[in-house]
């Protein structure tokens, strides 16, 4: 009976808790909520004054005394009491606080991050008011959200590529075969830009405006068509506002040493792969996933730098979060165990 009311009045959730973004899924909704994972703090009374979108505008526009801060650093928790507060106005977003129960939550987690993290992510959605707390390692989650059929007797090679972790898991058999994470993903990408601009024009700029080149003209492989972008900054040296013109060939130079290490990743993780599994991803591949994998021609790069053939994920930011939505459909019929 006390089951059925928790049912009925608790929306169960499952949530993406990423270093660049947070994804939620409603339990017979779908995915209802994305934002960034950036919180505006007042440093003077530590009171959080706006949180994801809004927050993000914020970033590097701040007065001394507010700070836009990312509470999640390569995926794991930086800041515990900033994240509580982060997870909890989402918790009150989704819900709308029409819901008299707290939810049961399904969260993907990086699969490299310790016992005590781990403890962490549970703590702090404890603390934001959810009733159970399910745990499933990202590469697992994002396979399931593409669509893999993880429970075949065949390796499939899933390369999640996300802001502050990229994880390569070969599973099989509904488990984890081989795991790999690194912490270089897309926020060492806009980093990586940030550097080129200074090395090489002396100009500053924001986390924003890197992104945004990231995404306007940003590549890891030739284009047929190269691309312009119009760069607006601070110059080093005369410290007033300066304005350039920059290529996709020389953003292409810029990301290659981030890239290059997610590539090394996915063949280290190749070679712990067993012969059998192995020759199984002759022909099912490796299947991209996250916000990475939409940089261009990274697919191409990886095709030719391993020999296998290698698929984005049909909307690829969204994989792990529907990942753990398909788990959390299925929760009643599975026995209650945590996945780890």
């Amino acid at each position: 009976m006390f089951d059925f009311i928790f049912k009925l009045f608790s929306n169960d959730m499952g949530m993406d808790l990423g270093t660049a973004s947070v994804l939620v899924y409603v339990k017979g909704q779908g995915i209802v909520l994305c934002e960034p994972s950036v919180v505006a703090v007042d440093k003077d009374t530590k009171e959080v004054l706006a949180i994801g979108a809004e927050a993000k505008r914020m970033l590097g526009k701040t007065p001394a005394n507010i700070v836009a801060v990312r509470p999640l650093r390569n995926g794991v928790i930086a800041d515990f009491e900033i994240t509580e507060k982060m997870i909890r106005y989402f918790i009150q977003k989704v819900h709308n606080k029409r819901t008299l129960l707290h939810p049961r939550i399904v969260i993907g987690i990086p699969s490299g991050i310790t016992e005590v993290e781990r403890r962490a992510v549970r703590e702090s959605a404890l603390q934001a008011g959810a009733r159970e707390i399910y745990l499933i390692e990202e590469p697992m989650a994002a396979a399931i959200g593409a669509g893999i059929e993880i429970q075949q007797p065949q390796g499939n090679m899933i390369v999640d590529i996300g802001g502050g972790t990229t994880e390569v898991g070969v599973i099989s058999l509904g488990g984890m075969v081989v795991s790999k994470s690194i912490d270089i993903a897309g926020d060492e990408l806009d980093e990586a830009i940030i550097q080129y601009f200074r090395r090489r024009y002396n100009l500053f700029i924001g986390e924003n405006t890197a992104e945004d080149i990231k995404i306007k003209i940003g590549s890891v492989y030739p284009l047929e068509e190269e691309l312009t972008m119009e760069v607006k900054g601070r110059d080093q040296v005369t410290g007033l506002p300066k304005t350039i013109t920059v290529t996709s060939e020389e953003i292409r130079s810029a990301l290659m040493e981030p890239v290059s290490a997610i590539v090394a990743l996915i063949k280290d993780a190749l070679e712990n792969t067993p012969a059998e599994l192995a020759a199984d991803l002759v022909e099912t591949g490796i299947t991209l996933a996250g916000g990475g994998s939409l940089l261009r021609g990274i697919d191409k790069l990886i095709n030719k730098e391993t020999g296998l053939p290698v698929e984005i994920a049909d909307d690829p930011i969204t994989c792990v979060v529907r990942g753990t939505g398909k788990y959390l459909e299925e929760l009643d019929h599975i026995k209650r165990k945590k996945l780890y």
